[in-house]
C-alpha cells in the first residue's frame, strides 16, 4: 500500500495490484490535481511595451479608484443626493466598479515587472469568484438604476413611493445576492475539475472560459452549461434594460412633443454604461471556446476602461453631481 497527498492535503489510499497498478481505494482521480499554480500569458511578452503598460496602466488604476472613490463620498456626504434613489444606486455602482478593477489589474500592473507571471491555485479561483461575483452584482444594479428611471419618467407622481428608502435597499441587496450565488455556482464546479498538466493561461488574469479548458478531461459540456450561466446572466439583464428603455422612450413620446429628446436626455447615460458593460460580456461569453485574441482586448475593456468611463459619464453629464463634487473639493480645500 502507499499514501498520496493531495493539493487539498487529504490523505487517499491505494492499493497496488499484482501487475503494479495504482488502484484508488476511497475517492476518484478527479478530487485532486497536479497542478498548484498557472501562468498567466498577461498581455505581451514584449518588455519595451511592458514598461509601457506598466505606466499606463497603474495611471488607468489609480484615477479608476479616485474617480469612483469621489463619487461615493460625494453621494455620501451631500444629504440631497444620499436620499435621492439614483444618486444612491450610482454610488453603489461606483463602489462595485472599484472592485471590479481591483480584482485583477494590480496584479497586473505587478506582472509587467515580472519575468514570470505566476498565480496559485487558489489565488487563481479567487479571481474567478470575485469577477463574476461583483460583474453578476453590477449587471443586476443597472438593470434596479433602469427600473429607476422608468419609474422618474412613466411614473413621475409615485416616484417617491415606489423607489423608497426600503426599496432602494432591497434593490442593492439582491444585486449583491444574485452576484454571490452566480458566482459561486462557477466556482464550485471549476475548482473540482483535475488539473493535472497544462496550467498557462492566455490573458492577464483567470476566467472561466480559459481555465476550464486547462482540465485533464473532456470538459466541453460542462464548460459550455457553466459558462451559458454566464452568457444567460449577460444576455437576460441587457433585455431587460433595452425593454425598460424603450418603453421610457415611447411612454414620453405619447404624452409630449419634443419627448423623445428629453427622455434620450435623461437615459443617454445609462444606455452609453449598458452598452460599454454589455457588449464585451455578451461576446465573451457567447463565444467562451474561440481562439479570438480580440477576446483579451475586450477583458481589459470591461475590467479596466468600463470602471473609468462609468464616473466620467455621469458626472459629465450631469450638472447636479457635478455641482455637489465642486462643494465638497471646495469644503475640502477650506477645511484645510
Amino acid at each position: 500500500m502507499c499514501l498520496v497527498v493531495s493539493r487539498h492535503f487529504h490523505l487517499h489510499l491505494f492499493t497496488i495490484d499484482s501487475k503494479l497498478n495504482l488502484r484508488p481505494e476511497t475517492m476518484d482521480l478527479q478530487n485532486y490535481s497536479l497542478v498548484s499554480e498557472f501562468v498567466l500569458h498577461g498581455l505581451c511578452t514584449s518588455r519595451q511595451l511592458q514598461f509601457f503598460f506598466f505606466i499606463f496602466f497603474s495611471g488607468l488604476y489609480v484615477a479608476i479608484v479616485l474617480g469612483n472613490l469621489f463619487i461615493v463620498a460625494t453621494v455620501i456626504s451631500n444629504p440631497h443626493l444620499h436620499s435621492s434613489p439614483m444618486y444612491f444606486l450610482l454610488g453603489n455602482l461606483s463602489f462595485l466598479d472599484m472592485w471590479l478593477a481591483s480584482f485583477a489589474t494590480p496584479k497586473m500592473i505587478r506582472d509587467f515587472l515580472s519575468d514570470q507571471k505566476l498565480i496559485s491555485f487558489g489565488g487563481c479561483m479567487a479571481q474567478i469568484f470575485f469577477l463574476h461575483f461583483i460583474g453578476g452584482a453590477e449587471m443586476v444594479l443597472l438593470v434596479s438604476m433602469a427600473y429607476d428611471r422608468y419609474v422618474a419618467i412613466c411614473k413621475p407622481l409615485h416616484y417617491m413611493t415606489l423607489m423608497s428608502r426600503q426599496t432602494c435597499i432591497g434593490l442593492v441587496l439582491v444585486s449583491w445576492a444574485v452576484g454571490f450565488v452566480h458566482s459561486i455556482s462557477q466556482v464550485a464546479f471549476t475548482v473540482n475539475l483535475p488539473y493535472c498538466g497544462p496550467n498557462v493561461v492566455d490573458s492577464f488574469f483567470c476566467d472561466l472560459p480559459l481555465v476550464i479548458k486547462l482540465a485533464c478531461m473532456d470538459s466541453y459540456v460542462l464548460g459550455v452549461l457553466m459558462i451559458s450561466d454566464s452568457g444567460l446572466l449577460s444576455m437576460s439583464c441587457f433585455l431587460l434594460l433595452m425593454i425598460s428603455y424603450t418603453i421610457i422612450l415611447i411612454t414620453v413620446r405619447q404624452r409630449a412633443a419634443g419627448g423623445v429628446s428629453k427622455a434620450l436626455s435623461t437615459c443617454s447615460a445609462h444606455i452609453m454604461v449598458v452598452t460599454l458593460f454589455f457588449g464585451p460580456c455578451i461576446f465573451i461569453y457567447l463565444w467562451p471556446f474561440s481562439s479570438f485574441s480580440v477576446d483579451k482586448l475586450l477583458s481589459v475593456f470591461y475590467t479596466i476602461f468600463t470602471p473609468l468611463l462609468n464616473p466620467l459619464i455621469y458626472t459629465l453629464r450631469n450638472e447636479e453631481m457635478k455641482t455637489a463634487m465642486k462643494k465638497l473639493r471646495n469644503r475640502h480645500v477650506t477645511f484645510h
